[in-house]
């Protein structure tokens, strides 16, 4: 079941950037990527793929098919809220005082009139949008390479770089507090699964139009993260 419960995490890595405001791919790649590890970057690019495409995907469709989007939609909502923090504490320690001024608002209008975070009462109606910001991005912003590309089983693209990030980011995460044994790993699960059934279709568009996946998928991911670290 453990098993099961941290392949979710694959979802993320998969679609580089989900979110429930956009779903958006850059894939053109200035810069090449430092990728010593290319063929076992390839071989855990294909694992991860065939879990990613026999158990997940078809889970999350049916999962998709059976739950309202409606309901799907609070449920990832009050999860964005209590990872609040993340966002809190990257943001300050960047110097952003502004975006951090920013969450602690989200944070309170949606916990109050939001009702704990089901509805995104700070974007609807007070148009303060969330700015994702973790420790990646914050190593990221003083001076912090990003290393060589490496992809994590279960876990899909990283580097160096971020994979440190993770560190500060569990820490960070109030979902982490939770039994840390059991119970955090298939609420963090379940978020991510719960995300990810509103873009069941764009992996599979990403095999089907890509002669290869796995540039597709490094490209895009070392891209879109120094575009967040220059944000």
């Amino acid at each position: 079941m453990r098993t099961l419960l941290i392949s979710f995490f694959l979802i993320f890595s998969l679609s580089l950037t989900v979110s429930a405001d956009d779903f958006e791919f850059e894939f053109t790649q200035e810069e090449q990527v430092h990728d010593p590890l290319e063929g076992y970057n390839r071989f855990m690019t294909s694992f991860n793929d065939k879990v990613f495409t026999y158990g997940i995907l078809p889970l999350a469709k049916g999962y998709g098919a059976v739950v309202p989007r409606e309901i799907r939609s609070g449920i990832h909502n009050v999860f964005d809220n209590i990872l609040f923090p993340i966002r809190f504490i990257n943001s300050a320690l960047q110097g952003k005082g502004d975006d951090a001024l920013n969450e602690l608002r989200r944070f309170l209008l949606n916990t109050t009139l939001g009702i704990v975070g089901w509805n995104d009462i700070a974007k609807t109606k007070y148009d303060i949008k969330r700015k994702d910001e973790d420790f990646g991005q914050t190593l990221g912003r003083y001076g912090v390479g990003s290393g060589f590309h490496i992809v994590l089983p279960l876990l899909g693209p990283s580097n160096i770089r971020d994979m440190f990030g993770l560190v500060g980011d569990y820490f960070a995460n109030p979902i982490s507090y939770v039994d840390p044994e059991r119970d955090s790993l298939a609420i963090k699960s379940y978020n991510y699964f719960n995300t990810f059934s509103f873009y069941t279709k764009e992996y599979e568009q990403i095999k089907k139009e890509s002669l290869d996946p796995y540039i597709l998928l490094r490209d895009g991911y070392e891209k879109r993260r120094k575009a967040l670290i220059k944000e």
